[in-house]
């Protein structure tokens, strides 16, 4: 499998939509933000190696990284991101 770009993937419609909606909502709703990623996703385990790159390339970015954006569910999205893109990687289905 060829590993196409972040921002080539990025422009899918769908998770622009999930993205602009989650805009300023973080502060206020986390576990709502939460459920939106997730809602994306439908399955951590069912969805597609893109949907994960893209998730998981939105919840390490800055204000994630930084601090600024915190919340339990974030960091358990995260690890179940992380635990999934590992066992791809070891069963051989993930990108090179």
């Amino acid at each position: 499998m060829k590993r196409k770009s972040i921002s080539e993937i990025t422009r899918d419609p769908r998770w622009q939509r999930v993205r602009l909606s989650l805009i300023g909502q973080w502060t206020s709703k986390p576990d709502w933000c939460c459920k939106q990623l997730r809602g994306y996703l439908v399955s951590v385990l069912g969805a597609s190696n893109d949907e994960l790159r893209i998730v998981m390339n939105y919840i390490v970015g800055t204000a994630f990284r930084i601090g600024k954006i915190k919340h339990k569910c974030i960091q358990d999205l995260r690890d179940e991101i992380s635990n999934e893109i590992k066992k791809r990687k070891k069963d051989k289905v993930w990108y090179d």
